[in-house]
Parts: structure tokens; C-alpha cells; sequence
């Protein structure tokens, strides 16, 4: 199936205060489509959602950290209530690490893990049952760090590995109850998400960091993003340089790595 059309579907994004997140509500909302941001920022999520509703969006947002479960299953049930049901999820909301492992303390890991890999699970969980009954759509924001090694990243890398394995297998089990799984890797974006990047210790981590090709935009990237999910892809790696990157580590694997930890090993020396 190609062209699918999104107006007056109920979209929700998680992390869709900024980044991404908010470039995909705003992609989606030029389609007709109502959008319902979710976000820890309460404040953030709010303003974003009031900007839609000045340009004529059906739109609305709500404090959910993804981390907790109940919040998730309220949001979502919430949701539901008001709309009749969820067309779209999409599970964008995360954190990421940069810190050799170690000096990276085992919190960081669940931390990083908790939000990345259990967030989406939980706003999957709470909303599957909506999917399946309207034959709608999840949209994962994965990362190349979830199909191939990434040095100084193994917490971040581990997550997305985590949602590279679980939604594939999702998908395999939901094939034929209508529900599409797509799979999105990025690859280098231009975002605040790094400028918060958890360092060994947990705190926000003061090294820069090292970017392979020039990033791309949030909004390059979520108009790829909607393309994608008008032609059901399976899964979608953006970026010049993230494509060769993904053939490469899968053509060459022990050759990808080496020039991967030529290209980042100085971050962690710095």
C-alpha cells in the first residue's frame, strides 16, 4: 500500500516538545491530521501544542514521562477517550550517552535504558489494542546505533539495539492484523538531544561531539519521515553518510569499526 492518507488521523509523538519530535507534529499537522504531542516538559509540550492550535491544528499536548508506565497507560487511555482511538504512534522521546564504558557507572545504563527502550515499550503497550483496531502505524526513531557500533556509546548503542530487536519482532507477530512497523535511523541531526548527552558519571557530559558528514535538520528529517510512512517502509536510513554506514557495517563489519573509532576516538580523549 502507497500514499496513505493522514487527515483527520490521531497522531502521537512522545518527545515532541522540540527536536524531532515537534518536527514531525508539525509535518503531520499540514496534512490535516490531529496531532497529540507528549513530553516530561510540561511547559514545553504546552507552548508547542498552542502554537499548532494558532495555525488551525487539532492539536494538544500533555506531560508524560515515558519513563513511567502509569503515565503512559493514563496519557494513552486519555487520549483514546477524547479522540476514539490512535492511528499513529510514534515513539521518539530519548536521551543519549557519551562516555567509554569504563568510566561509565551501571545507572547510566539503566537510565539510558529505561527512557529509550522501556519509554517506547510502555506507550506501545498502552496503545497497541488502538493500533490494531484502526490498522494503524508505529514509527520508532531507532538510530544507526541500533544496527551497527558506534564507540563511546555502548549505553546509547544498547538501547537502540534493544528497540531494533523488539520491534522487528513486533512486527513479525503483528503482520497480519494491519498494523505497519517502521523503523527510522537518523544518523547525525542538528537537535538540542546532544547538548544534553549523559556523561560517565551521569551528568550531563561536557565533551563535544564528534559528527561524521554534515547534520541534517529536524525538518529534513521528518519530511523523509512522512514520506516513509505514506509507502509502509519497513525501515528508513537517511542521510548520505548514514547509508553507507549501514551497508558498510553489514558488507565489511570489522573494516566499518575501525574507521568508526578512527573518526569518534578523540571524544573520549579530550
Amino acid at each position: 500500500m502507497t500514499n496513505v492518507n493522514f487527515r483527520n488521523k490521531v497522531i502521537v509523538v512522545t518527545g515532541a516538545a522540540s527536536g524531532i519530535g515537534a518536527a514531525i507534529c508539525d509535518r503531520f499537522a499540514r496534512e490535516g491530521a490531529s496531532i497529540i504531542l507528549l513530553d516530561r516538559d510540561e511547559a514545553a509540550v504546552k507552548a508547542a501544542a498552542d502554537r499548532l492550535k494558532t495555525n488551525g491544528v487539532d492539536a494538544e499536548g500533555y506531560r508524560c514521562d515515558v519513563v513511567v508506565q502509569e503515565e503512559c497507560t493514563a496519557v494513552i487511555e486519555q487520549v483514546i477517550g477524547r479522540w476514539g482511538g490512535i492511528d499513529v504512534l510514534v515513539n521518539n522521546a530519548g536521551i543519549t550517552q557519551r562516555s567509554a564504558f569504563v568510566d561509565t557507572k551501571i545507572s547510566v545504563y539503566r537510565q539510558v535504558m529505561e527512557v529509550n527502550f522501556f519509554g517506547s515499550l510502555h506507550c506501545t503497550k498502552a496503545a497497541i489494542n488502538s493500533l490494531i483496531r484502526r490498522k494503524g502505524v508505529i514509527i520508532v526513531i531507532e538510530s544507526l546505533a541500533g544496527v551497527s557500533p558506534l564507540l563511546g556509546r555502548t549505553g546509547y548503542c544498547a538501547s537502540k539495539h534493544a528497540l531494533h530487536g523488539f520491534f522487528t519482532s513486533l512486527r513479525s507477530e503483528l503482520r497480519d492484523s494491519g498494523v505497519h512497523i517502521m523503523l527510522v535511523c537518523p544518523g547525525f541531526v542538528e537537535t538540542n538531544l546532544q547538548t544534553r548527552a549523559l556523561g560517565g558519571d551521569g551528568h550531563v557530559t561536557s565533551h563535544p561531539q564528534s559528527v561524521v558528514g554534515k547534520p541534517t535538520s529536524a525538518a529534513k528529517v521528518a519530511a523523509d519521515i512522512f514520506k516513509g510512512a505514506q509507502a509502509r517502509k519497513p525501515l528508513l536510513v537517511l542521510t548520505p553518510v548514514g547509508k553507507l554506514s549501514y551497508w558498510l557495517s553489514r558488507l565489511s563489519p570489522i573494516l566499518y569499526e575501525r574507521i568508526m573509532a578512527w573518526q569518534v576516538k578523540e571524544e573520549l580523549m579530550r
